[in-house]
């Protein structure tokens, strides 16, 4: 092989995370449409009650109004989180932690759900959404699988190419989320990962439930903390004590002065205001926002009150032009200050529909005019 086609194959199976492996099911619009429930109404006595004894594993957050997006001290902030815009959310339940293996299994149970990282790989679906001219891989490479973090020997001078650090392993998934023989034993309260948004939105509609948007994931997350970087405040130095992040060298040497190398179980780490755990780090999750980099910005010059916002119309994203993504939030145990940081809660990401990686997850929303339908 020569290496030309090599470097091919190898930039195909990173392309799988971020590429279309099946054709998104009908489930995925149904429950996305069922964000606009918040603008229903149901008895006043009705609904305080469901606020007074939440749903099991979840917490009611009433509704208010913030500025989403970078505060004015992150001196971390990307472009693509500003500029700030006032923006109003109506009272929903929420997940206090990130959906976890023993949840997931449940599901899977149930309804024999296989997940996109399980299933064989459609190459003439596949190639629509990658530039024109790919050349297929050998079977050999395309098959179920997805992507694992590995850490590099030496220092990395180039922190975009995260193709350094990311390889496609062949029999990876939610049930073997450390390699091919690994297994969640002894995992059933970390969170879940290897998890697709398709995959997401067919246990939310199992659970009776959806995906936040990402409005509703920035003002839970931000508790009474409004105006600061974290969701504890400005204080860059509790981030160990308050996140399972990466601390060292990425992606060389990490510490472990969180305490984990990998994810960590679920409330390992204090809440935030609303009782809500790994708000920051663990793993990302997933909003049914399409990841736009423009669309604060046209937010901001729409001059427009701002209630429910369900996000962008389509995504648009340069660095991915062949690829629809979605809007990830919180970080994830590979955050660090040199790459990423993206524990604080302003920051944002795209993800493919069909991506699944070992440090993408979710957690659940619900209103109360979805509990009582």
């Amino acid at each position: 092989m020569s290496k030309n086609s090599g470097l091919a194959v190898f930039v195909v199976c990173l392309l799988v995370l971020f590429s279309c492996k099946n054709k998104q099911t009908e489930r995925e619009i149904d429950v996305v449409e069922s964000t606009k429930d918040v603008n229903n109404q149901i008895p006043n006595e009705v609904k305080e009650k469901l606020m007074s004894n939440p749903p099991n594993g979840m917490v009611w957050i009433p509704g208010g109004s913030f500025l989403q997006g970078a505060v004015d001290q992150d001196e971390m902030a990307m472009s693509h989180e500003k500029p700030q815009h006032a923006v109003s959310v109506d009272g929903f339940f929420m997940d206090i932690t990130e959906v976890t293996n023993a949840e997931f299994t449940k599901f899977v149970n149930e309804t024999n759900y296989i997940t996109v990282a399980e299933r064989e790989i459609d190459w003439e679906e596949m190639k629509k959404q990658l530039p024109e001219g790919t050349p297929k891989p050998h079977d050999s490479i395309l098959q179920p699988g997805s992507l694992m973090f590995k850490k590099t020997k030496t220092s990395v001078p180039n922190l975009y190419d995260f193709s350094q650090w990311w390889r496609w392993v062949i029999g990876v998934n939610w049930k073997h989320p450390s390699g091919p023989e690994s297994s969640i034993e002894g995992k059933e309260n970390h969170p879940v990962v290897h998890i697709s948004f398709e995959d997401a939105q067919a246990y939310c509609k199992w659970a009776g439930r959806r995906l936040p948007t990402e409005a509703e994931w920035e003002y839970a997350a931000r508790g009474k903390k409004t105006s600061a970087i974290y969701f504890w405040g400005d204080d860059r130095s509790a981030l160990s004590k308050m996140v399972n992040s990466w601390e060292g060298e990425f992606p060389v040497n990490n510490t472990l002065q969180d305490g984990f190398e990998r994810t960590a179980p679920v409330k390992s780490y204090p809440p935030n205001d609303f009782g809500l755990y790994d708000m920051a780090g663990n793993v990302w999750e997933f909003t049914t926002d399409w990841y736009n980099i423009n669309y604060y910005q046209e937010l901001k010059s729409s001059n427009k009150d701002i209630f429910n916002p369900q996000g962008a119309d389509k995504a648009y994203n340069p660095n991915m032009p062949y690829t629809p993504e979605k809007v990830i939030k919180g970080g994830s145990f590979l955050c660090s200050d040199s790459y990423c940081a993206s524990y604080r809660v302003s920051a944002r990401m795209g993800t493919s529909l069909d991506s699944s990686a070992e440090h993408v997850g979710f957690r659940t929303v619900a209103t109360p005019e979805m509990l009582v339908k």
